[in-house]
């Protein structure tokens, strides 16, 4: 008889237990939505419409038509009732909930109230419960990612180097945009072929803000405890600060390797290169300018326009990759490089990291990080 009052009393305190942390939990949920709310009434004069998740069923036909998947969510093509296309993306729910919220928070104050040709237009949102999604206009021609190996997609579609070159100088000019056109510096942190979108001109738009970090205009540098962004795209600073402080020089040397993608002179992250320090620190992409003879020659569509602007966008690439981040240009200078004549661009110098004994000495450390996409990490 005692053993089961023993057992009943135990069982009633692990019951009350789990009340009380499922209370907790409750309460926690409760005040970080009351919190969420906060933020969107303060960023309510931004522009974009806030929807129900009814709303993005109806727009998006209970998302029949699917447009692509990536790290944060599942995009769907959708129509509003004034009949303009629209793409949806549905954010996925990761097990930080705290991360979910900042990176939610981070796309509609970042990009809700910018206007230049060369970002994606945000139109509305969603924050419903545990439902999250962002409503932007629909890009026909899809991301980047498929032009990203000399113009030419699976299909063998290929864009002439003119297309390339403009589509190089419009990314420029958004990041130009958003590193000191608007009235805080907006840090991107992501900047690679997937978040580039094109239009049906090919008019390329920067895209996918859950990363970013807003600065005063005054600031430089910034404080970071925690390295961001993709494998194969990451400035060496953000992850090492012996190598200077994080700032809008590590959008440029995002740019500088989505660039190279483009030409053709780097490939695709590769998970079998032996060490992963040949992923974010491309020393090897300087072999490949005599490479840069072999495809003139190779390239059956090539012309001397097509040559030159091949070129330019190497040699401008390689600045913006330099180790230092003092040697890069900003994005305003990438610009006037990329318009300016091929005769007035300097070869720049190897970076450090091109010692094969410097190499082997961070790639121990590389190799211990997360290699997968889109990520967030300790530094």
């Amino acid at each position: 008889m005692i053993i089961f009052i023993i057992l009943g009393i135990g069982i009633g305190i692990c019951m009350l237990i789990a009340l009380i942390l499922l209370y907790k939990k409750m309460n926690s949920l409760i005040e970080k939505s009351k919190e969420i709310e906060t933020l969107l009434k303060q960023h309510g004069s931004l522009g974009p419409k806030r929807h129900t998740y009814a709303d993005l069923k109806r727009i998006t036909n209970s998302f029949k038509i699917k447009l692509g998947e990536g790290g944060y969510g599942i995009v769907y093509k959708g129509k509003l009732h004034c009949g303009d296309q629209v793409a949806v993306k549905i954010l996925k729910r990761s097990s930080n909930r705290n991360m979910d919220m900042v990176e939610f928070i981070n796309e509609v104050a970042s990009i809700g109230n910018t206007n230049h040709k060369n970002i994606v237009k945000l139109l509305g949102f969603c924050y419903e419960g545990s439902k999250r999604a962002l409503i932007y206009d629909y890009m026909p021609c899809g991301s980047l990612e498929k032009f990203t190996h000399g113009g030419r997609d699976e299909n063998n579609q290929q864009l002439s180097w003119k297309s390339l070159f403009e589509i190089a100088i419009g990314i420029a000019r958004g990041l130009e945009y958003l590193h000191q056109g608007c009235n805080t510096r907006m840090l991107h942190f992501d900047i690679k072929p997937q978040n580039i979108l094109l239009d049906e001109n090919y008019c390329p738009k920067i895209s996918d803000f859950g990363l970013a970090k807003i600065c005063p205009q005054k600031d430089s540098i910034i404080s970071m405890s925690e390295a961001r962004g993709s494998a194969g795209y990451i400035a060496p600073e953000v992850f090492f600060k012996r190598f200077g402080g994080v700032s809008h020089k590590s959008d440029v040397y995002s740019y500088g390797m989505l660039v190279l993608e483009m030409v053709g002179c780097r490939k695709n992250i590769d998970a079998k290169v032996e060490h992963s320090s040949e992923q974010y620190f491309p020393h090897w992409i300087y072999k490949q300018l005599k490479e840069v003879e072999e495809i003139d020659q190779n390239d059956t569509t090539n012309n001397n326009e097509g040559s030159v602007l091949k070129r330019k966008m190497v040699v401008v690439s390689l600045w913006c990759i330099q180790t230092n981040p003092l040697t890069r240009p900003n994005m305003t200078r990438v610009v006037e490089m990329l318009e300016g004549t091929l005769d007035l661009l300097q070869i720049p110098p190897i970076p450090s990291l091109a010692s094969p004994l410097r190499s082997r000495e961070i790639s121990t450390t590389l190799d211990e990080i997360s290699l997968g996409g889109h990520f967030v990490s300790s530094i």
